[in-house]
């Protein structure tokens, strides 16, 4: 069962009945990973309720339950020598007031923007620090895609409603259909989470399982099942 199931109507899914999407991935996909940083994960693998009284950025066990399949995601990506970037904030802009959302941010430090420690990055990974929601603003992404000769974008990463979804759209903006890995994003709202997936899989992208990105990378790189 979808994410989205308990929460979309029937007279709802009629709405979308026009919108159809399947995945898109190139021969030369790279995997797109969205703040994975440590003020994500810090206050611990705990419900979302209990983290946010100390870390108001936290997304606790939602973060926790998403660094299982993400390091398969990562590992898949790096078998196959495709391109990997990851992004984070940008202190500076953090330290001078520009903010990826409204959100009120306290007792920040720059190492919490550092990326978490379950996924440390190779030579050959690209980090990207952004000073708003999208990646695509002000940043050097659309001169990685042409210099790399990418043609088409794997998601992970944080979060759904915010960071994730602003970048999708800006991807598919740009004639990049993203494939987002339902297995590899999290939000701290679980209601945000499944209904920014349910629209953006039929507006934008296509949301679907790490199973199912691994025979499509699979399926373009020839390799046997």
């Amino acid at each position: 069962m979808r994410v989205w199931e308990k929460y979309i109507t029937a007279d709802v899914k009629s709405m979308y009945a026009h919108y159809r999407s399947e995945p898109k991935i190139g021969t030369r996909p790279c995997l797109l990973l969205i703040d994975l940083y440590n003020l994500s994960y810090k206050g611990g693998d705990r419900p979302v309720s209990e983290v946010i009284k100390t870390n108001p950025s936290g997304c606790g066990e939602n973060a926790h339950r998403a660094i299982a399949p993400t390091k398969s995601l990562i590992n898949l990506f790096r078998r196959h020598g495709l391109p990997i970037i990851f992004t984070t904030r940008d202190w500076e802009a953090h330290s001078t007031g520009t903010h990826s959302t409204q959100r009120q941010r306290k007792n920040i430090t720059e190492s919490d923007y550092d990326i978490y420690g379950e996924f440390p990055l190779s030579e050959e990974d690209i980090l990207i620090r952004k000073s708003r929601a999208s990646v695509f603003f002000q940043t050097e992404l659309d001169s990685v895609i042409k210099d790399q000769g990418i043609d088409s974008i794997v998601v992970g990463g944080e979060s759904t409603s915010g960071c994730v979804r602003a970048s999708v759209v800006d991807a598919y903006s740009r004639g990049l259909p993203p494939v987002l890995v339902e297995d590899c994003v999290f939000d701290r709202n679980p209601i945000s989470h499944a209904i920014n997936l349910f629209d953006m899989h039929h507006k934008y992208g296509h949301v679907t399982s790490l199973d199912n990105v691994t025979r499509l990378l699979k399926s373009i790189t020839g390799e046997q099942p």
